[in-house]
């Protein structure tokens, strides 16, 4: 606003600049190297794509933005992890995660930047953690999301099963609202482990694919393989050439190491060791499912007793309901005032009418509720009442 009150024009430029800052903001990127150093990068998707040596398509499926299922996908020189709320990069010398409010990304964070180092064994044997980067950084991404997918679980089971218990003994509205929003947490939850489960279950069964998270190995291949060449390895600009020149690569690094017949097994290991978990949280879930459908089935049951019960009554009081009827018909024959020759000794007429028309509905009555019973429509609550009474 100007000094005279005016409002000033905003400048085009200064607008784009202020959304160009939003934007990059927005798509900041945390780098892990193999010390555990942690770095903020902010670059734009043309940056990382040249940083880690991917096409669009695969940095696409990280795009918080974007609806994609989970993922694991070995390229050429690195691994695109797309699994709850961790969506990184994983090459052979670091790792790059994307920036998220999720709260749940922060320990994972800390684990990455504790265990990504190489880890000292005993002094005296020499021993050191041997294993490759990438497989410390995608145990530590798996380890993160089956910790947490097991703690919801948990969580969900020691609520669950005392609200179920609770509503068998007393079918209430605030009980059943309880579990409903527990049974659709439940529905929720196992849709995310079984998106887990299923992309671990797919890895394992494509051994190329494993093959294809061995970056180190694969790289260590292609440097021998190509060492008198200056050729670059990867060709941003047509994914046509690019995938055609992986593939040829990795068919090469298979000739070289087809004689290793535990080609995948280290990777292979890792992945069985976080599917038995996955798996096992699943199960719980399942059988979490069948507890809750058992109560439904249980709460059913007393609700359809309850039902028969009140029908029961209903036929009762029907029934008695039919035999006063008879008896409000004599009576209002009698009350006609119409002359007849009873009125002399009307109160010796009024004891027979009156004693003969309540045992015959009486006798109505028991024969009414008897066919009911030999029909079946009477039966255990029926006997019940009769032993107890």
């Amino acid at each position: 606003m100007s000094p005279d009150g005016g409002l000033v024009p905003v400048d085009p430029s200064t607008a784009v600049t202020v959304k160009r800052k939003t934007t990059k903001s927005s798509r900041s990127w945390i780098s892990i190297d193999a010390t555990g150093q942690r770095t903020v990068l902010d670059e734009d998707k043309y940056a990382i794509m040249h940083r880690v040596q991917i096409h669009a398509r695969d940095l696409r499926i990280l795009d918080p933005n974007l609806s994609y299922p989970s993922a694991i996908l070995g390229r050429e020189r690195a691994i695109v992890l797309n699994l709850e709320h961790i969506k990184a990069i994983i090459t052979a010398q670091e790792v790059l995660v994307r920036e998220s409010s999720d709260e749940n990304l922060i320990p994972a964070l800390e684990e990455f930047q504790r265990r990504l180092p190489v880890v000292q064994g005993d002094a005296e044997a020499g021993e050191e953690d041997e294993s490759p980067f990438e497989f410390r950084a995608l145990e530590v991404a798996l380890e993160a999301i089956c910790s947490l997918l097991a703690a919801r679980t948990t969580e969900l089971e020691t609520s669950a099963y005392p609200a179920l218990d609770e509503l068998t003994l007393k079918i209430s509205s605030r009980n059943l609202e309880r579990v409903r929003k527990l049974k659709s947490a439940m529905t929720r939850l196992t849709a995310r482990v079984q998106k887990v489960r299923d992309e671990l279950e797919q890895l394992l069964d494509d051994d190329d694919d494993m093959a294809d998270i061995y970056l180190t190995r694969k790289l260590a291949g292609l440097s021998s393989s190509i060492s008198v060449s200056d050729e670059p390895l990867w060709y941003p600009t047509s994914p046509t050439i690019g995938s055609k020149i992986s593939r040829a690569s990795r068919m090469s690094l298979v000739s070289v190491s087809g004689n290793d017949e535990n080609d995948v097994e280290e990777v292979e290991m890792l992945l069985e060791a976080y599917f038995m978990q996955i798996d096992s949280t699943l199960n719980k879930l399942t059988a979490l499912r069948e507890y809750i459908d058992d109560t439904e089935d249980y709460i059913n049951i007393q609700l359809d007793n309850h039902r028969n019960q009140l029908i029961q009554l209903e036929l009762m009081l029907s029934s008695g309901t039919v035999c006063i009827s008879m008896y409000s018909m004599i009576a209002g024959i009698f009350g006609m005032n119409i002359p007849y020759t009873w009125n002399d000794e009307h109160g010796y007429v009024f004891k027979w009418v009156v004693g003969l028309t309540g045992t015959f509905c009486a006798v109505l009555f028991v024969i009414v509720l008897s066919y009911a019973r030999f029909k079946g429509l009477v039966g255990s609550w029926w006997s019940k009442e009769n032993k107890q009474g």
